[in-house]
Protein backbone atom coordinates (compact mmCIF):
# COMPACT_ATOMS: atom_id res chain seq x y z
CA UNK A 1 0.00 0.00 0.00
CA UNK A 2 2.99 2.33 0.40
CA UNK A 3 3.59 2.50 -3.36
CA UNK A 4 -0.09 3.20 -3.99
CA UNK A 5 -0.20 5.92 -1.31
CA UNK A 6 2.92 7.64 -2.65
CA UNK A 7 1.51 7.50 -6.18
CA UNK A 8 -1.77 9.04 -4.99
CA UNK A 9 0.02 11.87 -3.15
CA UNK A 10 2.28 12.51 -6.13
CA UNK A 11 -0.77 12.89 -8.38
CA UNK A 12 -2.39 15.40 -6.05
CA UNK A 13 0.87 17.31 -5.61
CA UNK A 14 1.38 17.36 -9.38
CA UNK A 15 -1.76 19.45 -9.81
CA UNK A 16 -0.55 22.16 -7.44
CA UNK A 17 3.13 22.19 -8.47
CA UNK A 18 3.48 21.22 -12.13
CA UNK A 19 -0.02 22.41 -13.00
CA UNK A 20 0.81 25.90 -11.74
CA UNK A 21 4.13 25.77 -13.64
CA UNK A 22 2.34 24.98 -16.92
CA UNK A 23 -0.26 27.68 -16.21
CA UNK A 24 2.48 30.30 -15.79
CA UNK A 25 4.00 29.28 -19.13
CA UNK A 26 0.69 29.77 -20.95
CA UNK A 27 -0.14 32.97 -18.99
CA UNK A 28 -3.97 33.09 -18.95
CA UNK A 29 -5.45 36.59 -19.19
CA UNK A 30 -8.38 37.12 -16.77
CA UNK A 31 -9.33 40.34 -18.60
CA UNK A 32 -9.71 38.74 -22.04
CA UNK A 33 -13.34 38.06 -23.00
CA UNK A 34 -14.02 34.39 -23.62
CA UNK A 35 -16.09 32.86 -26.47
CA UNK A 36 -18.93 32.16 -24.01
CA UNK A 37 -19.36 35.93 -23.81
CA UNK A 38 -18.43 37.11 -27.29
CA UNK A 39 -20.21 34.33 -29.25
CA UNK A 40 -23.13 33.36 -26.99
CA UNK A 41 -25.73 31.49 -29.09
CA UNK A 42 -27.85 29.63 -26.52
CA UNK A 43 -26.85 26.23 -27.98
CA UNK A 44 -23.10 25.57 -27.68
CA UNK A 45 -21.72 28.92 -26.45
CA UNK A 46 -23.38 29.26 -23.04
CA UNK A 47 -21.93 30.60 -19.78
CA UNK A 48 -22.12 28.08 -16.94
CA UNK A 49 -20.83 27.96 -13.33
CA UNK A 50 -17.26 26.71 -12.87
CA UNK A 51 -18.26 23.75 -10.67
CA UNK A 52 -20.67 22.54 -13.33
CA UNK A 53 -18.13 22.98 -16.14
CA UNK A 54 -15.60 20.93 -14.12
CA UNK A 55 -18.15 18.17 -13.54
CA UNK A 56 -19.03 18.06 -17.24
CA UNK A 57 -15.39 18.11 -18.35
CA UNK A 58 -14.53 15.32 -15.90
CA UNK A 59 -17.41 13.17 -17.12
CA UNK A 60 -16.68 13.99 -20.77
CA UNK A 61 -13.15 12.61 -20.52
CA UNK A 62 -13.74 9.83 -17.94
CA UNK A 63 -15.00 7.08 -20.22
CA UNK A 64 -14.13 3.40 -19.99
CA UNK A 65 -10.41 4.18 -20.05
CA UNK A 66 -9.74 5.03 -16.38
CA UNK A 67 -11.76 2.00 -15.26
CA UNK A 68 -11.60 -0.77 -17.86
CA UNK A 69 -8.29 0.53 -19.25
CA UNK A 70 -6.75 0.60 -15.77
CA UNK A 71 -8.01 -2.93 -15.10
CA UNK A 72 -6.35 -4.14 -18.32
CA UNK A 73 -3.24 -2.13 -17.47
CA UNK A 74 -3.02 -3.80 -14.04
CA UNK A 75 -2.22 -7.03 -15.88
CA UNK A 76 1.22 -5.51 -16.55
CA UNK A 77 1.94 -5.24 -12.79
CA UNK A 78 2.70 -2.11 -10.78
CA UNK A 79 4.37 -0.55 -13.81
CA UNK A 80 0.83 0.67 -14.49
CA UNK A 81 1.11 2.97 -11.43
CA UNK A 82 4.13 4.72 -12.93
CA UNK A 83 2.47 5.35 -16.28
CA UNK A 84 -0.75 6.62 -14.68
CA UNK A 85 1.07 9.06 -12.38
CA UNK A 86 3.80 10.33 -14.70
CA UNK A 87 1.61 10.21 -17.79
CA UNK A 88 -1.17 12.18 -16.10
CA UNK A 89 1.01 14.94 -14.63
CA UNK A 90 3.56 15.48 -17.39
CA UNK A 91 1.59 14.49 -20.50
CA UNK A 92 -2.18 14.06 -20.16
CA UNK A 93 -3.01 17.06 -17.98
CA UNK A 94 -0.64 19.32 -19.95
CA UNK A 95 -2.25 18.11 -23.19
CA UNK A 96 -5.79 18.72 -21.88
CA UNK A 97 -5.06 22.14 -20.37
CA UNK A 98 -3.21 23.64 -23.31
CA UNK A 99 -5.60 22.26 -25.95
CA UNK A 100 -8.52 23.75 -24.01
CA UNK A 101 -6.81 27.11 -23.59
CA UNK A 102 -5.89 27.27 -27.28
CA UNK A 103 -9.54 26.68 -28.13
CA UNK A 104 -10.51 29.61 -25.89
CA UNK A 105 -7.87 31.85 -27.47
CA UNK A 106 -9.22 31.03 -30.92
CA UNK A 107 -12.90 31.68 -30.33
CA UNK A 108 -13.86 28.20 -29.10
CA UNK A 109 -12.55 26.46 -32.23
CA UNK A 110 -12.82 22.69 -32.40
CA UNK A 111 -9.60 20.67 -32.34
CA UNK A 112 -9.14 20.21 -36.13
CA UNK A 113 -9.35 23.99 -36.60
CA UNK A 114 -6.64 24.50 -33.97
CA UNK A 115 -4.50 21.76 -35.52
CA UNK A 116 -4.82 23.44 -38.92
CA UNK A 117 -3.58 26.74 -37.53
CA UNK A 118 -0.27 25.28 -36.41
CA UNK A 119 0.33 22.18 -38.54
CA UNK A 120 -1.11 23.41 -41.85
CA UNK A 121 -4.35 23.09 -43.80
CA UNK A 122 -3.46 19.69 -45.30
CA UNK A 123 -2.89 18.26 -41.83
CA UNK A 124 -6.16 19.84 -40.73
CA UNK A 125 -8.11 17.98 -43.43
CA UNK A 126 -6.52 14.64 -42.57
CA UNK A 127 -6.99 15.26 -38.87
CA UNK A 128 -10.63 16.26 -39.33
CA UNK A 129 -11.43 12.89 -40.91
CA UNK A 130 -9.35 11.15 -38.27
CA UNK A 131 -11.16 12.97 -35.45
CA UNK A 132 -14.63 12.16 -36.81
CA UNK A 133 -13.69 8.47 -37.12
CA UNK A 134 -12.51 8.46 -33.51
CA UNK A 135 -15.67 10.24 -32.28
CA UNK A 136 -17.86 7.69 -34.03
CA UNK A 137 -15.79 4.81 -32.63
CA UNK A 138 -16.15 6.28 -29.13
CA UNK A 139 -19.91 6.60 -29.62
CA UNK A 140 -20.13 2.93 -30.63
CA UNK A 141 -17.64 1.52 -28.08
CA UNK A 142 -19.10 3.45 -25.15
CA UNK A 143 -22.56 1.98 -25.67
CA UNK A 144 -21.65 -1.68 -25.15
CA UNK A 145 -19.82 -1.40 -21.82
CA UNK A 146 -22.57 0.35 -19.83
CA UNK A 147 -25.29 -1.70 -21.56
CA UNK A 148 -23.58 -4.91 -20.35
CA UNK A 149 -23.43 -3.59 -16.77
CA UNK A 150 -27.04 -2.37 -16.77
CA UNK A 151 -28.32 -5.65 -18.21
CA UNK A 152 -26.66 -7.46 -15.29
CA UNK A 153 -28.40 -5.19 -12.76
CA UNK A 154 -31.95 -5.31 -14.16
CA UNK A 155 -34.65 -7.98 -14.85
CA UNK A 156 -34.12 -10.40 -17.71
CA UNK A 157 -36.61 -8.64 -20.00
CA UNK A 158 -34.44 -5.50 -19.83
CA UNK A 159 -31.64 -7.21 -21.72
CA UNK A 160 -28.44 -6.05 -23.41
CA UNK A 161 -30.17 -4.93 -26.64
CA UNK A 162 -32.79 -2.97 -24.68
CA UNK A 163 -30.13 -0.94 -22.86
CA UNK A 164 -28.12 -0.35 -26.04
CA UNK A 165 -31.27 1.15 -27.59
CA UNK A 166 -32.01 3.33 -24.57
CA UNK A 167 -28.44 4.62 -24.32
CA UNK A 168 -28.22 5.40 -28.02
CA UNK A 169 -31.51 7.31 -27.96
CA UNK A 170 -30.09 9.35 -25.11
CA UNK A 171 -27.00 10.02 -27.27
CA UNK A 172 -29.25 11.38 -30.00
CA UNK A 173 -30.92 13.85 -27.65
CA UNK A 174 -27.63 14.93 -26.04
CA UNK A 175 -26.12 15.54 -29.48
CA UNK A 176 -28.98 17.69 -30.77
CA UNK A 177 -30.26 19.69 -27.78
CA UNK A 178 -28.54 22.79 -26.31
CA UNK A 179 -25.69 21.88 -23.96
CA UNK A 180 -27.50 23.19 -20.87
CA UNK A 181 -30.77 21.28 -21.46
CA UNK A 182 -29.60 17.70 -20.84
CA UNK A 183 -25.82 17.63 -20.33
CA UNK A 184 -25.80 20.62 -17.99
CA UNK A 185 -28.62 19.19 -15.84
CA UNK A 186 -27.92 15.46 -15.76
CA UNK A 187 -24.12 15.46 -15.56
CA UNK A 188 -23.86 16.72 -11.95
CA UNK A 189 -25.90 13.68 -10.86
CA UNK A 190 -23.73 11.37 -12.92
CA UNK A 191 -20.63 13.01 -11.43
CA UNK A 192 -21.87 12.33 -7.90
CA UNK A 193 -22.30 8.64 -8.74
CA UNK A 194 -18.83 8.46 -10.33
CA UNK A 195 -17.18 10.23 -7.38
CA UNK A 196 -19.00 7.93 -4.91
CA UNK A 197 -17.66 4.95 -6.81
CA UNK A 198 -14.07 6.21 -6.73
CA UNK A 199 -14.16 7.32 -3.08
CA UNK A 200 -15.88 4.06 -2.03
CA UNK A 201 -13.23 1.86 -3.65
CA UNK A 202 -10.45 4.13 -2.32
CA UNK A 203 -11.74 3.89 1.26
CA UNK A 204 -12.06 0.11 1.02
CA UNK A 205 -8.49 -0.14 -0.27
CA UNK A 206 -7.33 1.25 3.08
CA UNK A 207 -9.95 -0.60 5.14
CA UNK A 208 -9.05 -3.97 3.63
CA UNK A 209 -5.38 -3.00 3.21
CA UNK A 210 -4.66 -5.79 0.69
CA UNK A 211 -1.12 -6.99 0.14
CA UNK A 212 -0.26 -5.01 -2.97
CA UNK A 213 3.25 -5.45 -4.42
CA UNK A 214 5.66 -2.62 -3.60
CA UNK A 215 7.66 -1.21 -6.50
CA UNK A 216 11.03 -1.49 -4.72
CA UNK A 217 10.39 -5.15 -3.86
CA UNK A 218 8.68 -6.41 -7.01
CA UNK A 219 6.87 -4.98 -10.02
CA UNK A 220 4.11 -7.50 -9.32
CA UNK A 221 2.93 -10.37 -11.46
CA UNK A 222 2.80 -9.59 -15.16
CA UNK A 223 -0.18 -11.50 -16.56
CA UNK A 224 -0.28 -9.93 -20.01
CA UNK A 225 2.18 -11.66 -22.39
CA UNK A 226 2.57 -8.55 -24.54
CA UNK A 227 5.55 -6.20 -23.95
CA UNK A 228 4.90 -3.35 -21.50
CA UNK A 229 6.11 -0.87 -24.09
CA UNK A 230 4.08 0.06 -26.05
CA UNK A 231 1.07 -2.12 -25.17
CA UNK A 232 0.47 -0.82 -21.62
CA UNK A 233 0.80 2.79 -22.83
CA UNK A 234 -2.12 2.22 -25.19
CA UNK A 235 -4.23 0.07 -22.85
CA UNK A 236 -4.25 2.76 -20.14
CA UNK A 237 -5.23 5.54 -22.50
CA UNK A 238 -7.72 7.80 -20.75
CA UNK A 239 -6.05 7.23 -17.38
CA UNK A 240 -2.77 8.84 -18.46
CA UNK A 241 -3.08 10.70 -21.78
CA UNK A 242 -5.86 10.60 -24.36
CA UNK A 243 -6.27 12.44 -27.65
CA UNK A 244 -10.03 12.14 -27.20
CA UNK A 245 -9.82 14.64 -24.33
CA UNK A 246 -8.65 17.43 -26.63
CA UNK A 247 -11.81 16.99 -28.70
CA UNK A 248 -13.88 17.51 -25.55
CA UNK A 249 -12.06 20.54 -24.16
CA UNK A 250 -13.52 22.94 -26.79
CA UNK A 251 -17.04 22.03 -25.58
CA UNK A 252 -16.24 23.51 -22.18
CA UNK A 253 -14.01 26.25 -23.61
CA UNK A 254 -17.23 27.63 -25.11
CA UNK A 255 -18.81 27.85 -21.64
CA UNK A 256 -16.05 29.39 -19.49
CA UNK A 257 -16.21 33.00 -18.34
CA UNK A 258 -12.57 33.48 -17.38
CA UNK A 259 -9.26 32.08 -18.65
CA UNK A 260 -8.07 31.72 -15.05
CA UNK A 261 -10.51 28.87 -14.61
CA UNK A 262 -8.64 26.72 -17.12
CA UNK A 263 -6.25 25.00 -14.71
CA UNK A 264 -8.87 23.63 -12.28
CA UNK A 265 -11.20 22.68 -15.14
CA UNK A 266 -8.81 21.15 -17.69
CA UNK A 267 -5.69 20.18 -15.74
CA UNK A 268 -7.75 19.38 -12.63
CA UNK A 269 -10.21 17.12 -14.44
CA UNK A 270 -7.35 15.08 -15.92
CA UNK A 271 -5.66 14.68 -12.53
CA UNK A 272 -9.01 13.58 -11.07
CA UNK A 273 -9.31 11.00 -13.82
CA UNK A 274 -5.75 9.84 -13.13
CA UNK A 275 -6.73 9.30 -9.49
CA UNK A 276 -9.72 7.17 -10.58
CA UNK A 277 -7.44 5.13 -12.86
CA UNK A 278 -4.89 4.63 -10.07
CA UNK A 279 -7.60 3.44 -7.66
CA UNK A 280 -8.88 0.88 -10.16
CA UNK A 281 -5.38 -0.26 -11.11
CA UNK A 282 -4.68 -0.98 -7.42
CA UNK A 283 -8.02 -2.73 -6.90
CA UNK A 284 -7.48 -4.83 -10.02
CA UNK A 285 -3.94 -5.72 -8.89
CA UNK A 286 -5.47 -7.17 -5.72
CA UNK A 287 -8.23 -8.91 -7.68
CA UNK A 288 -5.89 -10.65 -10.12
CA UNK A 289 -3.62 -11.66 -7.24
CA UNK A 290 -6.61 -13.30 -5.49
CA UNK A 291 -8.47 -14.76 -8.48
CA UNK A 292 -6.10 -14.80 -11.46
CA UNK A 293 -7.12 -13.37 -14.82
CA UNK A 294 -9.42 -16.22 -15.87
CA UNK A 295 -12.38 -18.10 -14.44
CA UNK A 296 -14.43 -21.17 -15.32
CA UNK A 297 -17.96 -20.37 -16.51
CA UNK A 298 -21.13 -22.46 -16.17
CA UNK A 299 -20.23 -24.53 -19.22
CA UNK A 300 -16.84 -25.51 -17.80
CA UNK A 301 -15.02 -23.18 -20.19
CA UNK A 302 -12.05 -21.05 -19.14
CA UNK A 303 -12.88 -17.40 -19.84
CA UNK A 304 -10.79 -14.27 -19.33
CA UNK A 305 -12.29 -11.70 -16.95
CA UNK A 306 -13.71 -8.70 -18.78
CA UNK A 307 -13.30 -5.19 -17.40
CA UNK A 308 -17.04 -5.08 -16.67
CA UNK A 309 -16.94 -8.35 -14.70
CA UNK A 310 -13.90 -7.33 -12.65
CA UNK A 311 -15.47 -3.94 -11.83
CA UNK A 312 -18.75 -5.63 -10.86
CA UNK A 313 -17.17 -8.25 -8.61
CA UNK A 314 -14.91 -5.76 -6.82
CA UNK A 315 -17.76 -3.28 -6.27
CA UNK A 316 -20.13 -5.90 -4.88
CA UNK A 317 -17.48 -7.61 -2.75
CA UNK A 318 -16.09 -4.42 -1.17
CA UNK A 319 -19.18 -2.20 -0.97
CA UNK A 320 -21.99 -4.69 -0.41
CA UNK A 321 -25.18 -4.96 -2.45
CA UNK A 322 -26.46 -1.39 -2.09
CA UNK A 323 -23.03 0.24 -2.25
CA UNK A 324 -22.08 -2.02 -5.14
CA UNK A 325 -25.11 -0.89 -7.14
CA UNK A 326 -24.28 2.78 -6.52
CA UNK A 327 -20.66 2.15 -7.53
CA UNK A 328 -21.74 0.37 -10.70
CA UNK A 329 -24.00 3.30 -11.58
CA UNK A 330 -20.91 5.49 -11.35
CA UNK A 331 -19.04 3.11 -13.64
CA UNK A 332 -22.00 3.18 -16.05
CA UNK A 333 -22.08 7.00 -15.99
CA UNK A 334 -18.45 7.34 -17.10
CA UNK A 335 -18.72 5.84 -20.61
CA UNK A 336 -22.25 7.16 -21.24
CA UNK A 337 -21.14 10.72 -20.52
CA UNK A 338 -18.20 10.34 -22.89
CA UNK A 339 -20.18 8.67 -25.67
CA UNK A 340 -22.80 11.42 -25.86
CA UNK A 341 -20.30 14.27 -26.02
CA UNK A 342 -18.22 12.32 -28.56
CA UNK A 343 -21.12 12.41 -31.03
CA UNK A 344 -21.79 16.03 -30.12
CA UNK A 345 -18.12 16.80 -30.83
CA UNK A 346 -18.40 15.03 -34.19
CA UNK A 347 -21.33 17.31 -35.07
CA UNK A 348 -19.41 20.43 -34.10
CA UNK A 349 -16.23 19.33 -35.91
CA UNK A 350 -18.16 18.80 -39.16
CA UNK A 351 -20.07 22.06 -38.66
CA UNK A 352 -16.87 24.04 -38.08
CA UNK A 353 -15.18 22.45 -41.08
CA UNK A 354 -18.14 23.20 -43.37
CA UNK A 355 -18.85 26.57 -41.69
CA UNK A 356 -22.48 25.63 -41.02
CA UNK A 357 -24.29 27.47 -38.21
CA UNK A 358 -25.77 25.18 -35.56
CA UNK A 359 -28.46 27.50 -34.23
CA UNK A 360 -31.38 25.73 -35.91
CA UNK A 361 -32.40 22.15 -35.16
CA UNK A 362 -32.63 21.49 -38.89
CA UNK A 363 -28.96 22.28 -39.49
CA UNK A 364 -28.01 20.08 -36.54
CA UNK A 365 -30.06 17.19 -37.94
CA UNK A 366 -28.52 17.50 -41.41
CA UNK A 367 -25.06 16.95 -39.94
CA UNK A 368 -26.02 14.52 -37.16
CA UNK A 369 -28.09 11.94 -39.08
CA UNK A 370 -25.14 10.59 -41.16
CA UNK A 371 -23.06 10.44 -37.97
CA UNK A 372 -25.79 8.44 -36.21
CA UNK A 373 -26.11 6.02 -39.13
CA UNK A 374 -22.37 5.30 -39.29
CA UNK A 375 -22.28 4.79 -35.51
CA UNK A 376 -25.18 2.33 -35.70
CA UNK A 377 -23.44 0.40 -38.50
CA UNK A 378 -20.25 0.03 -36.42
CA UNK A 379 -22.32 -0.98 -33.39
CA UNK A 380 -24.17 -3.66 -35.38
CA UNK A 381 -20.84 -5.04 -36.62
CA UNK A 382 -19.46 -5.21 -33.07
CA UNK A 383 -22.52 -7.19 -31.96
CA UNK A 384 -22.56 -9.54 -34.95
CA UNK A 385 -19.01 -10.84 -34.46
CA UNK A 386 -17.66 -12.44 -31.30
CA UNK A 387 -14.39 -10.53 -31.70
CA UNK A 388 -16.05 -7.40 -33.09
CA UNK A 389 -16.01 -5.35 -29.91
CA UNK A 390 -12.40 -6.27 -29.09
CA UNK A 391 -11.27 -5.28 -32.60
CA UNK A 392 -13.11 -1.95 -32.47
CA UNK A 393 -11.72 -1.24 -28.99
CA UNK A 394 -8.14 -1.81 -30.18
CA UNK A 395 -8.54 0.48 -33.17
CA UNK A 396 -10.19 3.06 -30.92
CA UNK A 397 -7.28 2.88 -28.46
CA UNK A 398 -4.64 3.38 -31.17
CA UNK A 399 -6.59 6.18 -32.87
CA UNK A 400 -7.04 7.80 -29.48
CA UNK A 401 -3.32 7.93 -28.73
CA UNK A 402 -2.41 8.94 -32.29
CA UNK A 403 -4.72 11.93 -31.96
CA UNK A 404 -2.76 12.97 -28.86
CA UNK A 405 0.39 12.95 -31.01
CA UNK A 406 -1.15 15.46 -33.46
CA UNK A 407 -2.34 17.67 -30.62
CA UNK A 408 0.97 17.67 -28.74
CA UNK A 409 2.92 18.61 -31.88
CA UNK A 410 0.48 21.44 -32.65
CA UNK A 411 0.81 22.83 -29.11
CA UNK A 412 4.61 22.53 -29.35
CA UNK A 413 4.55 24.67 -32.51
CA UNK A 414 2.32 27.22 -30.77
CA UNK A 415 4.64 27.48 -27.75
CA UNK A 416 7.64 27.86 -30.05
CA UNK A 417 5.95 30.65 -32.02
CA UNK A 418 5.11 32.45 -28.77
CA UNK A 419 8.69 31.99 -27.51
CA UNK A 420 7.53 29.97 -24.53
CA UNK A 421 8.96 26.80 -22.97
CA UNK A 422 8.05 24.24 -25.64
CA UNK A 423 9.79 21.32 -23.92
CA UNK A 424 6.71 20.71 -21.74
CA UNK A 425 4.93 19.32 -24.82
CA UNK A 426 7.88 18.37 -27.04
CA UNK A 427 8.99 15.55 -24.73
CA UNK A 428 5.47 14.04 -24.42
CA UNK A 429 5.06 14.45 -28.20
CA UNK A 430 8.22 12.44 -28.84
CA UNK A 431 7.18 9.75 -26.33
CA UNK A 432 3.71 9.33 -27.84
CA UNK A 433 5.12 9.35 -31.38
CA UNK A 434 7.30 6.42 -30.36
CA UNK A 435 4.40 4.67 -28.58
CA UNK A 436 1.96 4.93 -31.50
CA UNK A 437 4.42 4.07 -34.29
CA UNK A 438 5.81 1.10 -32.35
CA UNK A 439 2.30 -0.11 -31.45
CA UNK A 440 1.23 -0.02 -35.10
CA UNK A 441 4.22 -2.18 -36.01
CA UNK A 442 4.08 -4.72 -33.17
CA UNK A 443 0.36 -5.09 -32.38
CA UNK A 444 -1.63 -8.11 -33.67
CA UNK A 445 -4.13 -5.75 -35.31
CA UNK A 446 -1.22 -3.82 -36.84
CA UNK A 447 1.69 -5.24 -38.85
CA UNK A 448 2.69 -7.89 -36.25
CA UNK A 449 6.40 -7.27 -36.84
CA UNK A 450 9.09 -8.83 -34.61
CA UNK A 451 9.95 -6.68 -31.59
CA UNK A 452 13.43 -5.55 -32.82
CA UNK A 453 11.92 -4.31 -36.09
CA UNK A 454 9.00 -2.61 -34.34
CA UNK A 455 11.22 -0.82 -31.83
CA UNK A 456 13.64 0.18 -34.58
CA UNK A 457 10.90 1.67 -36.76
CA UNK A 458 9.37 3.41 -33.75
CA UNK A 459 12.75 4.94 -32.91
CA UNK A 460 13.27 6.10 -36.49
CA UNK A 461 9.81 7.72 -36.61
CA UNK A 462 10.51 9.52 -33.33
CA UNK A 463 13.90 10.75 -34.49
CA UNK A 464 12.38 11.90 -37.79
CA UNK A 465 9.76 13.90 -35.89
CA UNK A 466 12.45 15.58 -33.78
CA UNK A 467 14.59 16.41 -36.82
CA UNK A 468 11.64 17.90 -38.72
CA UNK A 469 10.66 20.01 -35.72
CA UNK A 470 14.19 21.33 -35.13
CA UNK A 471 14.56 22.13 -38.81
CA UNK A 472 11.23 24.01 -38.81
CA UNK A 473 12.25 25.85 -35.62
CA UNK A 474 15.49 27.07 -37.18
CA UNK A 475 13.69 28.24 -40.31
CA UNK A 476 11.00 29.98 -38.24
CA UNK A 477 13.61 31.77 -36.11
CA UNK A 478 15.54 32.82 -39.24
CA UNK A 479 12.42 34.27 -40.90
Amino acid sequence: MVTFTLALLFLIGGYFVYGRFVERIFSPDPKRQTPAITQADGVDFIRMPNWKIFMIQFLNIAGLGPIFGAIMGAQFGTASYLWIVLGTIFAGAVHDYLSGMLSIRHGGESLPEVIGRYLGNSTKKVFCVFAIILMVLVGAVFVSGPAELLAGMTPANLDFIFWITVIFLYYVLATLLPVDKIIGRIYPLFAIALIFMAVGILVMLYVKSPQLPEMWESMGTKYDPNPIFPMMFVSIACGAISGFHATQSPLMARCMENERHGRPIFYGAMVTEGIVALIWAAAATWFFGEHGIEYVNGQGQTVAYSGAKVATLISQDWLGTAGGILALLGIVAAPITSGDTALRSARLIVADFLHVSQKSIRSRLVISIPIFLVTIAILVYSLSDAQGFKIIWRYFAWCNQTMAVFTLWAITVYLTMKQKNFYITLLPALLMTCVCSTYLCIAPEGFSLPAPWAYGIGGVCTLAGLILFMRWRRMYAYN
